[in-house]
């Protein structure tokens, strides 16, 4: 058995994808009307649908867990993000762990919790 994919809950599936080809270079590979595969095995789910399979809220910003890139242009990405989000609400700004990874913690637009850091 294998891991195939990781899903998202998101409000608009279509601001949602733009985010992820924006920021992280994500390209469609599906589109099920409410279910979107991206590259890297990212899975866009509307709110609606997982409400609706799940019978339970939703609840943004949760910080149970997180989507982790990497990029060794770091300052790079930060400007990037600044320049396309500037509403972008951060949990971190760029910090430095004692094993001398960069590192920046913020959220998508639907309260997805994403870590960026430095190759290990």
């Amino acid at each position: 058995m294998r891991l195939k994919n990781i899903l998202i809950v998101v409000k608009d599936i279509e601001r949602a994808k733009q985010f992820y080809h924006d920021l992280f270079g994500l390209e469609m590979i599906l589109d099920n009307d409410g279910n979107m595969i991206l590259t890297e095995g990212l899975v866009l789910q509307e709110e609606k649908y997982w409400k609706e399979f799940i019978g339970r809220a939703i609840i943004p910003e949760n910080n149970s867990c997180e989507l982790y890139f990497e990029e060794a242009d770091i300052e790079g990405f930060i400007e990037r993000l600044e320049r396309y989000y500037p509403e972008v609400k951060y949990v971190n700004r760029l910090m430095m762990h004692s094993w001398e990874q960069k590192v920046i913690r913020f959220y998508d637009p639907d309260g997805n919790l994403i870590e960026v850091g430095t190759p290990m």
